[in-house]
């Protein structure tokens, strides 16, 4: 009569077992792993700027990638007080703040008559879309040169543009070529001025006067004029 209790209670445990067992198999399977991200897709852009003139030393360049709706000068409007500083003074760093840049890259350093140098610019594939470049000539009041949003979007791996850039007038600055109103070696005076005393819209520039064809306030010489193209740019598509 003892051994009664023992089997009831072995009896339970393994219909107890079975209970378990029953309720795992009755578990929902677990959820399907989310699939990896696709991979970003990058491309690589070098470029290549060449100083053509005599003697105008060129400001730090800076290459900018921005939306396609973004355009940093326009021919025959006010320049953005981001040109005007750079026009001005071959400050760049204007451009960060303005809506639609994506990308600035600043070259190394003054960009001397006759010599190069080659930037490079990597992207994702989705903020490929506009390029520029802009640099000031420094031996003057408000001139620069560059390319404004050249589409780079649809450039195979490999592939290369080639341009040759004019000098514009940011329409800023008086061309006064006055001592103390020129940033570069000519004179080592002011850069960026707010008080705008030009036309006030961007134009091509008629190039400069100097002392050499009479006008006597003249800080420049013969040799700080120039003829355009002033500038020339390769840029290659490299990844």
């Amino acid at each position: 009569m003892n051994k009664l209790p023992m089997k009831t209670s072995l009896l339970a445990l393994a219909l107890l077992g079975l209970g378990a067992c029953s309720d795992s198999d009755n578990l929902p399977p677990p959820p399907p792993e989310s699939p990896a991200p696709p991979p970003v897709v990058m491309k690589s852009f070098e470029v290549t700027v060449t100083n053509l003139t005599a003697n105008q030393p060129m400001s730090p360049l800076a290459l900018v990638s921005h939306d396609d709706d973004t355009a940093l000068w326009q021919i025959g409007e006010s320049a953005s007080v981001a040109l005007e500083q750079l026009a001005e003074g071959g400050d760049s760093s204007g451009f960060d703040a303005i809506s639609g840049v994506d990308t600035l890259v600043r070259g190394t350093g003054i960009l001397p008559p006759g010599m190069s140098e080659t930037l490079t610019l990597t992207l994702a594939e989705d903020k490929v879309d506009a390029l520029s470049l802009l640099t000031m000539l420094v031996n003057t009041n408000d001139a620069f040169s560059g390319f404004n949003a050249m589409d780079i979007e649809s450039m195979e791996n490999g592939a290369s543009k080639s341009r040759r850039l004019m000098a514009y007038d940011a329409g800023t600055e008086a061309n006064s070529e006055a001592k103390g109103t020129i940033p570069g070696p000519a004179d080592g005076g002011e850069g960026f001025n707010a008080a705008r005393d030009d036309v006030d819209r961007v134009h091509v520039h008629p190039g400069v006067i100097s002392q050499d064809d009479g006008l006597a306030d003249s800080v420049l010489h013969a040799s700080h004029k120039f003829d355009n193209p002033v500038l020339k740019v390769t840029i290659t598509r490299t990844e």
